[in-house]
């Protein structure tokens, strides 16, 4: 079956690594350092994708840059102290593999700063896999498709041969900010009904389905 997407750009939290409840903690934590509400879990969610500043001023609007400069540095001492505990989704090394052995070019665009995605990759063993990436104190934040833009110039990849995958809304809107297809995953950050409304390719459950898909479609 001849390729459809060329290029396959995942995110990683909460899409490849089992990160979003740890995110959630780190940063309902770092809310209480500092001495002000944490944000529901729900509303903590909601930020999983985005770059840290900007995820934090959604998350807790209203403080003071002051503020925001010591939550930045409590979360990352959070989300530091657990970044070993932290691992792939079942069936995710195998997912890209296949992938990789097919042919696709893969990528990431992620809400990671660039050490972040380097320790990552470095603690999954995937950073092989991937011929580039994109984090996001190197472009503009989720869902401006700044991220896709420059991977599929890297690339010379068309729109449309370039797929998108991810477990929030904001990975989603890029998609349709870049004219590039977005695939949905639900076990992630985001709930499946916000995802099916901005996911042009509808969303799968695990990634066993996940795997499914694009062996069928991809």
């Amino acid at each position: 079956m001849a390729k459809r997407f060329d290029l396959i750009v995942f995110d990683w939290d909460g899409t490849l690594m089992d990160s979003a409840a740890a995110i959630v903690t780190a940063l309902q934590s770092a809310a209480v350092d500092i001495g002000v509400e944490p944000p529901s879990d729900e509303r903590a969610r909601h930020i999983i994708g985005l770059g840290l500043y900007e995820a934090l001023q959604y998350a807790m609007p209203n403080l003071s840059d002051a503020q925001y400069d010591e939550l930045c540095e409590r979360y990352r001492y959070h989300s530091l102290a657990r970044d070993r505990e932290l691992v792939l989704f079942q069936g995710a090394t195998e997912l890209v593999a296949e992938l990789a052995e097919r042919g696709h070019m893969l990528a990431v665009a992620t809400g990671k700063t660039r050490n972040g995605l380097k320790r990552a990759f470095e603690h999954s063993g995937l950073g092989d896999m991937f011929h580039d990436s994109r984090c996001a104190d190197e472009c503009h934040s989720k869902p401006h498709p700044q991220m896709l833009l420059e991977l599929m110039d890297a690339f010379a990849v068309a729109p449309e041969n370039t797929l998108m995958i991810g477990d929030t809304t904001h990975d989603l809107q890029m998609a349709k900010n870049a004219g590039v297809a977005g695939l949905g995953v639900s076990y992630g950050a985001h709930p499946r009904a916000g995802l099916m409304v901005e996911a042009s390719h509808g969303c799968v459950d695990d990634i066993i389905a996940l795997s499914n898909w694009l062996r069928a479609h991809a």
